[in-house]
């Protein structure tokens, strides 16, 4: 068993598969059922925040929504900002999203407002 507590599963032991895309990429990660999206993201190398917003954030307190990704498949939105952006198509907060079934994640590459996420290790 893995080190990583990300792997380590939930008190049950049970734990699901979030498909992350960047870019071209695809990353397949067996996360621990009741993490949060960002965090497992953020654990993993797999930012969702531009340069700018690394630095420039709330911390997951949903707030700053810079932490936006583009969720295909998941849990329904339980926080505001979360319910509009599926109402009007926007990137949900991964700071908001809490894994608990299998999911779909696409990292956003353009965020109109805080750039894009290629000059982020730059």
């Amino acid at each position: 068993m893995s080190d990583d507590p990300a792997d380590q599963g939930p008190v049950t032991g049970e734990t699901v598969t979030v498909t992350v895309y960047d870019r071209d990429d695809r990353f397949d990660l067996s996360v621990r059922r009741g993490r949060t999206l960002r965090d497992v993201l953020l654990e993993r190398g797999l930012s969702p925040y531009t340069r700018l917003t690394g630095s420039l954030n709330c911390g997951g307190r949903g707030i700053c929504a810079t932490c936006g990704v583009r969720l295909s498949d998941g849990p329904a939105p339980d926080h505001w900002h979360d319910r509009l952006a599926d109402r009007f198509g926007y990137p949900r907060l991964s700071c908001q999203v809490t894994v608990d079934r299998d999911m779909t994640v696409r990292l956003v590459e353009d965020k109109r407002i805080w750039g894009s996420r290629e000059t982020q290790s730059d």
